[in-house]
C-alpha cells in the first residue's frame, strides 16, 4: 500500500503533475484519489476531478470540503490530492453514498450494515459526512449491531468559516453534495487496520448532571442554565466571543462509558448553550481544560500502538477546535509523533467518528488516527521514529487547573460520604429511620398510583442476647438480619427500601407490592434468619408485622397499624408473621 501526494497549484500545473505521475506505470494500478479542499467552490473541485478522470479514466475519487488539509502531518493550503495504491491482489475497496434528505440516519446505518453483510471482506469503514441536518447519535446507535471486527472512523466535512452550517462531500459517482454521507469500505485477506483517538484535555472541577437538553441545545446543568456554569466558574460572558473564550474549556461528556468532548459553539439569549453534537438528559459532564504539555504527552503515549502496528498509510481526522486552540501559523506540531511513521493525509473537521468497544461515537476536539497496511508488519526503520515535540515547562495555569481538579474530586468524595452518612445507619449500612420515614411519605403521597406495604421486624428476646453474650454478639445478630434485608432490597432495588427503625427494630418499605406478596417476603426473611446459627448465641428468631396502605391512610395511621401487627406477632408466640 503506497500513498502519493500531488500538489494542486492550478488546473494546468495539476494536469502536468498527473501526467508525470501516470508515466510510472504501464497499466493503471488498483488505486483511488482523495481530494480535500478548504475551498467550498464546486467548480474548483470539479476541475480537479475532471483532470483526474482525464489522466486516470475509471479510477474512483472521493473527498470533502475541510477546515484545513493535512498532508504528511502538515497543513496544505486550499486543495490536497492524494493517490492511494493497493499492491496486494486481495485488497479491495468500495465507495457508497447515502442522501440524508431521502434517508433518515437510522436508514443510512441500516443500509451500511446490509452492505457489510453483502461484502464480508470489509475490515474498515471510513465515513465522510456533509454537515449533518439530523442527529448523528441515531446514526451511531443504528450501527451498534454491525460486525464487531469492523473498524469505523471518519469526520464531518468542514468549511472556511466554522460559523457556517454547510459543508460538502463529493465522489466520482454522485458528484458534489451538501446532504450526503460517504462510506468507503476497505478490506481483503492481506489488509490490516487499527484506529485510535487522542484528546489530551483533562477534567476541571465538579461533575454536573444534564437535567434539560434538546439535541445540541444544552439547556440546564444541575437544574440551572448551562451558560451560568461557564459564567460562574470561568467568568465568560454571553456574547459573540463565547466560542473563542470557551475553546480551552469544552465539556467532558460521559456517554455509554466513553468520554467524549463537546465544544460550546454559542450561548443563547435564554442562557442555554449550543454544543457541537447531541447530549442526553441524565448524562454527566464536566468542564475540561486544554493544557499544551498534557496534550502533547497524551498524543505521544497514544501514538505508540500505531507505531508498533507499522502502517503503510495514516489517515487523520482532527477537530478544527484543536487547530484554533493552538493559535499558531503551523498548529500541527502535535502530530510530530507520527511524521516519520508513514505517509499521511487528513483534514480538520467539524466532528470526528471512531468506533470503540463496539460503539461508534461522535467526538469533538479529538484527533482520530486510522492506520492501514497490506501484508505483515515490516519492522525495519522503526528505530528512527520520533516522539512528539515536548514542552518542558508546566504553565502556572496548568498547575492551578490540576490543583482545582484534585480538590474538587476530594470535595465530591467527601460530599458523597456526608450524603451517605446522612441517610444510612452506621452499624448496618441500611437506611436510617429518618430516610425510611421520608420514603414511606413519598410513596404514600402518591398512593393512588401505586400500592405500598410495610414490613416491621423485631428481634425476639434481644435484650437477653445483649445481657448474656455482650453487645458485640448483639451487633453480630443485628448485622446478620440487616444482610438478609439487604439481599431483598438488592433483588428488587426499585421496589424495596430496607431501613433500621431503631435498636433491634427494622422496617421494609415495599412499593408496588400488595399485602399477600409482602407477607411472603416477610416470612422468607423470618425463615432465613431462623436458620442462622451464631457461634456464640446460637439460633435467634424474629417477629414480623405486615400491612398495606389504604387510600385514606396517613403516615401515622399506617405506621401504627404495622406496629400493631408486630405487637400481635410478639403477643401470640413470637417467631411468626402477622398481617393486618
Amino acid at each position: 500500500m503506497k500513498q502519493f501526494q500531488i500538489v494542486y497549484k492550478g488546473e494546468k500545473e495539476f494536469l502536468k503533475e498527473l501526467k508525470r505521475f501516470r508515466k510510472k506505470w504501464d497499466d493503471i494500478p488498483k488505486m483511488a484519489f482523495q481530494i480535500f479542499s478548504d475551498i467550498l467552490d464546486e467548480n474548483t473541485v470539479m476541475k480537479v476531478s475532471a483532470s483526474i478522470e482525464k489522466v486516470f479514466p475509471g479510477i474512483p475519487w472521493f473527498g470533502c470540503s475541510t477546515c484545513g488539509n493535512l498532508v504528511d502531518c502538515r497543513l496544505t493550503p486550499q486543495i490536497a490530492v492524494t493517490a492511494t495504491i493497493f499492491e496486494k491482489e486481495s485488497s479491495r475497496f468500495k465507495i457508497f453514498r447515502y442522501d440524508t434528505q431521502e434517508n433518515s440516519m437510522e436508514q443510512v446505518a441500516h443500509k451500511i450494515i446490509k452492505e457489510t453483510e453483502n461484502n464480508p471482506w470489509v475490515k474498515a469503514i471510513e465515513l465522510y459526512f456533509s454537515f449533518p441536518k439530523q442527529s448523528t447519535t441515531k446514526f451511531s446507535e443504528g450501527l451498534k449491531n454491525i460486525r464487531p471486527d469492523i473498524h469505523i472512523f471518519g469526520g464531518i466535512a468542514g468549511n472556511d468559516d466554522i460559523a457556517k452550517d454547510v459543508s460538502y462531500v463529493f465522489s466520482d459517482e454522485g458528484g458534489y453534495s451538501d446532504s450526503d454521507v460517504l462510506a468507503v469500505f476497505y478490506g481483503g485477506d492481506d489488509f490490516y487496520v487499527d484506529s485510535i483517538k487522542a484528546t489530551g484535555w483533562k477534567p476541571l472541577g465538579k461533575k454536573f448532571r444534564v437535567t434539560k437538553a434538546d439535541g445540541t441545545c444544552l439547556q440546564e446543568l444541575d437544574g440551572i442554565p448551562a451558560y451560568d456554569v461557564y459564567n460562574k466558574y470561568l467568568h465568560i460572558k454571553n456574547d459573540d466571543n463565547f466560542f473563542h473564550n470557551t475553546l480551552e474549556f469544552p465539556l467532558l461528556y460521559d456517554y455509554n462509558g466513553v468520554i467524549i468532548l463537546r465544544v460550546p459553539m454559542a450561548s443563547n439569549p435564554d442562557r442555554s448553550i449550543t454544543v457541537s453534537a447531541d447530549v442526553e438528559v441524565g448524562s454527566t459532564v464536566r468542564l475540561s481544560y486544554g493544557d499544551p504539555k498534557t496534550i502533547i504527552e497524551s498524543i505521544s503515549k497514544d501514538s505508540r500502538p500505531i507505531k508498533k502496528f507499522c502502517p503503510d498509510v495514516l489517515h487523520f481526522f482532527s477537530c478544527v477546535a484543536r487547530r484554533t486552540f493552538w493559535t499558531s501559523d503551523e498548529p500541527t506540531y502535535e502530530l510530530d509523533a507520527f511524521k516519520d511513521v508513514a505517509p499521511s493525509v487528513g483534514f480538520y473537521s467539524l466532528g470526528e467518528f471512531l468506533r470503540a468497544d463496539n460503539y461508534l461515537s461522535h467526538h469533538n476536539v479529538t484527533l482520530v488516527i486510522a492506520a492501514m497496511r497490506e501484508g505483515e508488519a515490516a519492522l525495519s526503520g522503526m528505530q528512527n521514529i520520533s516522539e512528539a515535540t515536548t514542552i518542558s515547562k508546566v504553565p502556572l495555569v496548568s498547575r492551578l487547573a490540576t490543583f482545582i481538579s484534585a480538590t474538587s474530586l476530594e470535595l465530591e468524595e467527601m460530599n458523597k460520604k456526608l450524603m451517605t452518612a446522612a441517610v444510612t445507619d452506621g452499624l448496618t449500612g441500611l437506611y436510617n429511620r429518618a430516610e425510611t420515614q421520608k420514603r414511606i411519605g413519598q410513596i404514600l403521597a402518591d398512593i393512588q398510583n401505586e400500592s405500598l406495604s410495610l414490613i416491621m421486624i423485631d428481634i425476639d428476646n434481644f435484650k437477653k442476647v445483649n445481657d448474656t453474650y455482650g453487645h458485640q454478639e448483639g451487633d453480630n445478630v443485628i448485622i446478620s438480619l440487616a444482610d438478609i434485608m439487604r439481599d431483598e432490597q438488592e433483588r428488587v432495588p426499585d421496589n424495596i427500601s430496607a431501613g433500621r427503625w431503631g435498636g433491634e427494630e427494622f422496617m421494609l418499605v415495599l412499593a408496588n407490592t400488595d399485602l399477600s406478596a409482602a407477607a411472603l417476603i416477610a416470612d422468607n426473611i423470618r425463615q432465613r434468619f431462623e436458620h442462622i446459627s451464631f457461634s456464640v448465641s446460637g439460633t435467634q428468631t424474629i417477629s414480623v408485622g405486615v400491612t398495606q396502605a389504604n387510600s385514606n391512610d396517613t403516615f401515622d395511621l399506617l405506621c401504627t397499624r404495622v406496629d400493631t401487627a408486630l405487637y400481635n406477632a410478639k403477643k401470640t408466640g413470637k417467631n411468626k408473621v402477622v398481617a393486618l
